[in-house]
């Protein structure tokens, strides 16, 4: 299926700082993630019937051109989760999407994959060709930040071991370059799912060790400096300790910060 990918500079932690939007299909094409106006995607959208806008969640750097675009437009708007849709981007959504639901293009139907864990409301998107736009659950290089109380680390692995079984051929993914050569889809899948577990081994032996609370695990489980993103560091920790809480390997108190070996 045909796809067009712009980077929309927004204000984001990725490093990139910038977020990717796609052009799927072709009259009608679905537009996926339009972050911010650039005049290229401008000219995309003028040059193809949109049809559709969908996003594969509703953070603020994913979101930011929804209101704009559908205006003008005139296109359907899907949401996984239509309160928090309207919320992000001032607009109500004309129809709500769940795991298989199909959405059409010219080039033929895109299949919604639900892929929540970065955030609650996060999907991907098949389109049946090996291609699957990824959003925030996979990048090229470093990692997803799941950061609690919303993100969740459970949901999060599963959603990448849902994916690696599908075996994609190309990922495109919300931050950075297309995934698609070396290393391979599943390989990238299989790096992050390595780095979840590794960072949780640290979280656990931090607690073991005698860290009691969030603060204190940062410390012990990260051999980097995180002073620059500790927000980032502490969030991921909190997921991580909550993920261990929910599986009885520590015990945890949210309402006082506490945790401990179980």
């Amino acid at each position: 299926m045909h796809v067009e990918r712009v980077s929309i500079p927004v204000e984001t932690r990725a490093p990139t700082g910038a977020t990717n939007a796609y052009l799927v299909g072709e009259s009608p094409a679905v537009l996926v993630d339009p972050a911010g106006r650039t005049d290229e995607l401008d000219a995309l959208v003028e040059e193809h019937e949109v049809g559709t806008i969908a996003v594969t969640h509703t953070h603020p750097d994913h979101v930011g051109a929804v209101a704009d675009y559908a205006a003008e437009t005139g296109a359907e708007l899907l949401a996984r989760r239509p309160e928090r849709f309207a919320a992000a981007t001032g607009v109500e959504p004309d129809r709500q999407i769940r795991e298989g639901s199909e959405i059409g293009t010219g080039a033929g139907p895109v299949t919604v994959l639900d892929t929540p864990g970065h955030a609650v409301d996060h999907v991907a998107f098949d389109l049946g060709d090996g291609t699957v736009v990824s959003g925030d659950l996979a990048v090229a290089e470093g990692s997803v930040v799941v950061g609690g109380p919303e993100g969740d680390l459970r949901a999060y692995l599963t959603a990448l071991r849902r994916l690696w079984a599908r075996d994609p051929d190309r990922l495109l993914p919300g931050h950075g370059p297309v995934i698609d050569g070396d290393p391979t889809p599943r390989e990238t899948l299989e790096r992050l799912i390595g780095h979840r577990l590794d960072r949780e081994r640290a979280v656990l032996d931090a607690v073991r060790g005698g860290a009691t609370d969030l603060e204190s695990v940062v410390d012990a489980a990260y051999e980097k400096d995180v002073s620059g993103v500790r927000d980032l560091a502490r969030a991921t920790v909190r997921a991580h300790v909550e993920k261990l809480a929910v599986e009885g390997r520590v015990t945890w108190r949210p309402e006082t910060g506490r945790v401990a070996p179980a």
